[in-house]
């Protein structure tokens, strides 16, 4: 049976983080670990950590230098054979959505480097929302993300092989980037066609969406050239107006 490791970032988090240590802590499969990541939190965050304490379950809580930096902290840490990011607030669909996760991955004759799903968005008291507004693509390689990043980062589950560190240069679209380079590699992408991640809905201020966006923009020059990326957004604007 292959191990998950669920790696979840937290600071600051003791009015969203009970879901997802309850959500993890009520899950069919037996093989995880949960590995939480905490910036030093100076609220009851680390009371919460130690009311779920379990042997599935290590942690650290020290400053870091942002999301990133403790995102690869977390994979330093990890020993699961894949790996999925779940924030402070997300929890997954259902107590069985791990078992849906791994069923490839111990069943299948050749293991995939990948394994997707859809995301569903919830509010804060978990009531569903909608789907998320990206369509997850029936079949995903690295060019599907020409289209933006269609599959949410917390449903993009890696074999820890192919995982690489996150490049921190990046604030706020690094997983944009950290997606893009590992489907590169991978040969096999499975889609569960299942819905695994309740994300929560938390808004973003306009400032760090604008920021993000011109980073995502960055992101797909990089990988799909000046020219593709330009032509791509051109045709979002034309679309979006017409």
């Amino acid at each position: 049976m292959k191990k998950l490791s669920i790696i979840t970032i937290t600071y600051n988090a003791e009015e969203t983080l009970e879901k997802t240590l309850r959500s993890v802590s009520e899950q069919s499969y037996a093989d995880f670990e949960h590995i939480i990541i905490d910036g030093k939190s100076t609220d009851k965050t680390l009371d919460l950590i130690h009311k779920y304490q379990n042997n599935k379950m290590k942690w650290i809580s020290e400053t870091d230098n942002g999301l990133y930096d403790a995102m690869n902290k977390g994979i330093k840490l990890a020993t699961g054979d894949y790996m999925c990011f779940l924030n402070a607030g997300d929890t997954f669909f259902a107590n069985n959505t791990i078992e849906e996760i791994m069923y490839s991955a111990n069943h299948f004759p050749q293991p995939p480097e990948i394994i997707y799903g859809e995301t569903a968005i919830v509010n804060e008291h978990g009531t569903f929302l909608h789907m998320r507004r990206l369509e997850t693509p029936r079949y995903l390689n690295w060019k599907s993300f020409k289209k933006g990043m269609l599959v949410c980062h917390q449903a993009f589950i890696v074999n820890r092989e192919q995982v690489e560190e996150y490049d921190t240069n990046y604030r706020f679209s690094a997983d944009f980037d950290w997606c893009i380079r590992i489907m590169k590699k991978a040969s096999i992408i499975y889609n569960t066609d299942e819905v695994l991640i309740n994300y929560l809905n938390e808004g973003v201020t306009t400032a760090n969406r604008k920021a993000s966006l011109i980073e995502r923009y960055r992101i797909m020059v990089k990988h799909y050239g000046g020219f593709s990326t330009f032509m791509h957004h051109l045709w979002f604007v034309i679309r979006a107006v017409f």
